[in-house]
């Protein structure tokens, strides 16, 4: 099997890769940049330029699933033109793939691509599913409707459409929780507004494991990518805490003061989602850093 992944360089694209090499799938890569490209036998890449709809047709060569993992960073500040940014980078890339499909001849039947739980509206009460249709009224709940409704268009090539709606995920190097540890390691940690908002979270490693449980049950259809214990942002700041042995002695930094600091983006730190994972349980995938606790001490110790 050949897997051709866009956003590789990424978080999530360099554990996916990981994890399809070690079990023996070739994997080809899309990267806007020419440096980025590399000529292995078993990992490949390919420019493109989706700003100006460049793509070298020959990434696609002998591809069976794609993972669509390209679009800006929503953790900077959200300027008019970022926010332009931030649509774009999803739509486009995604309509370039689609466009591309279409025209050559290829032997693609899947596309898996990430998607985001802030399309759940925000609620300190609901328990949000896969089946859950309404849609946050926030900016990024529009960015995600949008990116959603482009992928789902591969279904006209007949090819299958998977989605992967990803929590607030828990990395070594960059991502939230590095951020949220340096004020923590410098004593000025603190929850956010009341802390009762809660947190979906998901550690890297399991969430690239839930792209590849699609990939290899050639699964159809939206997964929440979240651990099955979501966290109050109280709860989560605690426990980081407690895995660094740093105290907690400030009063929690209240919304208008982030609002001030980050502007519209400080959304991402006060929005509520719990967001259930059952869908993956049924199906009998294993978790391997379930708890909060495993999965801190796996990245901070």
């Amino acid at each position: 099997m050949k897997v051709l992944i866009t956003g590789a360089t990424g978080l999530v694209g360099h554990e996916l890769i990981k994890i399809l090499l070690q079990n023996g799938i070739l994997v080809n890569f899309l990267t806007t940049s020419r440096k980025k490209i590399a000529n292995e036998s078993n990992y490949k890449g390919f420019y493109w330029d989706p700003t100006i709809g460049e793509i070298n047709e020959n990434a696609f060569d002998q591809v069976d699933v794609v993972v669509h993992l390209a679009g800006a960073t929503v953790a900077k500040r959200w300027t008019n033109s970022y926010k332009q940014e931030i649509l774009d980078s999803r739509v486009e890339t995604t309509r370039l793939l689609y466009n591309t499909l279409g025209k050559i001849n290829n032997q693609v039947t899947q596309i898996i691509s990430a998607s985001a739980i802030g399309i759940y509206p925000d609620s300190l009460t609901k328990v949000y599913h896969e089946t859950d249709l309404e849609v946050d009224s926030s900016f990024l709940g529009d960015v995600v409707k949008q990116w959603e409704e482009e992928i789902d268009e591969f279904k006209k090539l007949n090819i299958l459409v998977s989605k992967i709606r990803i929590g607030l995920v828990l990395a070594k190097k960059g991502g939230a929780l590095q951020e949220m540890v340096k004020p923590i390691k410098i004593g000025v940690g603190a929850p956010f507004g009341s802390g009762e908002h809660y947190q979906s979270w998901i550690h890297i490693h399991d969430l690239a494991a839930i792209f590849y449980h699609v990939i290899e049950h050639k699964r159809a259809g939206i997964y929440n990518g979240v651990s099955p214990y979501p966290v109050t942002n109280e709860m989560l700041t605690k426990a980081i805490a407690k895995t660094l042995d740093k105290p907690l002695f400030l009063p929690n930094i209240p919304q208008f003061v982030m609002k001030l600091l980050l502007g519209e983006m400080h959304q991402l730190l006060f929005s509520s989602q719990n967001v259930s994972s059952r869908k993956l349980l049924d199906e009998n995938f294993q978790f391997k850093y379930a708890s909060l606790d495993k999965a801190l001490d796996n990245l901070l110790k």
